[in-house]
């Protein structure tokens, strides 16, 4: 068998960071802090700030000192612009696409660190997982620059009365949610370029059988079976036959 593991350690180091980044990615996708908008009423937001998710709004209130007050943002309400909900369907896509393409990267390590001797699905692995990777940060990469860029232009979000949030805030700031995301699609894209990069997954080895199983283990075992066969004493060395 052909050892390919001193080939592969850059992506295992790939793999480790595509695990790592769909981790930060799924909590990019819990966290409410997409968006930090500050208000001048404090009668209702004691902090001032209130924090503007894909899925929720939440601050602060008298009533509740210790606790979030937070009202949830659906996919079909009128009221979310377009980022929202694209953000949601988005990231959610970008979770099962991680999940699976961390499944194919460890399918590819597995053939390359251990003894599986059927490895003509090594290039498709790779490449499988790599093309996964990819478009894993790109899911998560599109909403998070969107909402940045909403943020930054301080685009206003007219909420319903029972949000207490007003339409326009003083001055909007990115949260740190948006940051986590757009570190774990980069390194996301990092991993996926590596799996593709990788050597062997263009360059398939052609002969990937077992020496001990290949020609010359059946020559060694015929000729030694024909010799048996042939001459099952073997024969005399003639210098030791001498003319009478």
């Amino acid at each position: 068998m052909i050892y390919l593991s001193h080939t592969a350690h850059w992506q295992f180091l790939g793999l480790i960071a595509g695990i790592l980044s769909w981790i930060l990615i799924m909590t990019t996708a819990g966290l409410n802090e997409w968006r930090l908008w500050h208000v001048a009423d404090k009668s209702v937001i004691t902090s001032g700030v209130a924090w503007v998710g894909i899925w929720k709004a939440c601050f602060y209130s008298h009533a509740l000192p210790r606790l979030e007050n937070c009202q949830s943002i659906g996919i079909s309400d009128p009221f979310a612009p377009a980022e929202i909900p694209v953000a949601q369907v988005l990231i959610v896509l970008a979770l099962f696409c991680g999940l699976a393409g961390n499944i194919s990267a460890a399918v590819a390590m597995r053939m390359v660190y251990f003894s599986v001797e059927d490895r003509r699905h090594i290039r498709l692995v790779f490449v499988l997982a790599g093309t996964l990777y990819v478009l894993t940060a790109t899911f998560c990469l599109v909403p998070l620059v969107w909402n940045m860029s909403s943020v930054l232009n301080n685009s206003t979000i007219d909420f319903p009365s029972e949000f207490h949030l007003p339409a326009a805030p003083v001055r909007q700031q990115v949260g740190y949610a948006i940051g986590v995301g757009i570190f774990a699609s980069i390194l996301m894209l990092i991993s996926g370029l590596l799996f593709l990069c990788y050597r062997y997954a263009w360059q398939a080895p052609r002969d990937t059988r077992d020496p001990l199983h290949g020609p010359w283990t059946e020559t060694t075992l015929t000729q030694k079976s024909e010799l048996t066969n042939g001459d099952i004493w073997g024969r005399d060395n003639p210098v030791f036959h001498s003319k009478d």
